[in-house]
């Protein structure tokens, strides 16, 4: 990839000024890029879905890497074209969509092993996650690895262990389904512009065994009931999936607050719902 033109070149070229109504901040410095890259572990004969490459600076952090094949989505059409130049460069190991990642299945783009690496869009960080977490339990082995960046605070909330105020709904449904940890912390400063906040890295990687598409929905059910009011006791957060009785089933004191059950409780809670 030697020859390439600075970054901050593409970006006037293409007047990628970033938006906030994208989510853009753009990471620019090789030594960080290469780094998320090298956490993310082997890439060998793996095809990597990146989304919201913007100018390419992890993209081509990831062809120098030993992945077969990248894959990057991107919204927005200046960005498209950046890459598609880059593309130009990468030998046939970089293919560009013009899209949504919202709308778009990405196991359908290319075979496994599927590892996605992407500085999300912050806008759309959430979402995509837990539409991807659904994707794994609907289809196990969808992807083998994820490294995902997000706002420090949404990172945190995702690798929350019980007992705190970041355990939440994403913390149960992200841990229940994959070892998750803080990879990297990222300041402000490395990125163009600079956000507000601090970013984090996440590793996540899915556990062996998922559970069945039914059983995830009733997680969905059963956290958004148990975080949604957060002061309540679980016997008056889970009245209307029964409450007392539940918890009586399953040996948990109904006076517990839903921040204090571990994820193996809230698993024993899920299987009882589903009957």
């Amino acid at each position: 990839m030697a020859g390439l033109p600075p970054l901050r070149e593409v970006i006037a070229r293409h007047g990628l000024d970033a938006r906030r109504a994208l989510g853009q901040h753009f990471l620019l410095d090789g030594n960080l890029t290469d780094r998320i890259v090298r956490l993310a572990g082997p890439l060998a004969g793996a095809q990597v879905l990146e989304i919201g490459p913007g100018p390419g600076g992890l993209t081509r952090s990831l062809l120098a890497s030993d992945a077969a094949a990248i894959t990057a989505i991107e919204v927005d059409p200046r960005a498209v074209a950046a890459m598609h130049e880059l593309a130009g460069s990468a030998e046939g190991r970089l293919r560009v969509i013009a899209g949504d990642a919202l709308a778009i299945d990405l196991a359908a783009l290319c075979p496994p092993p599927r590892h996605i690496i992407a500085n999300l869009p912050y806008n759309i960080a959430t979402p995509l996650l837990i539409g991807w977490l659904r994707q794994g339990v609907e289809q196990p082995g969808t992807f083998a690895a994820m490294m995902l960046m997000f706002q420090q605070e949404v990172a945190e909330r995702i690798c929350a262990p019980p007992g705190g105020s970041a355990y939440g709904r994403l913390a149960v449904l992200t841990q229940w389904l994959c070892r998750a940890e803080i990879a990297l912390r990222i300041p402000a400063s490395a990125f163009v512009p600079p956000p507000r906040v601090m970013s984090a890295v996440v590793s996540l990687l899915p556990h062996p065994q998922q559970p069945a598409p039914a059983l995830f929905a009733t997680m969905e059910k059963l956290t958004a009931a148990a975080f949604g009011q957060r002061r309540k006791m679980l016997r008056g957060a889970l009245s209307a999936l029964g409450g007392a009785a539940l918890l009586e089933r399953a040996g948990i004191d109904p006076m517990r607050r839903a921040e204090t059950l571990s994820i193996a409780e809230f698993d024993l809670l899920a299987r009882l719902l589903a009957g």
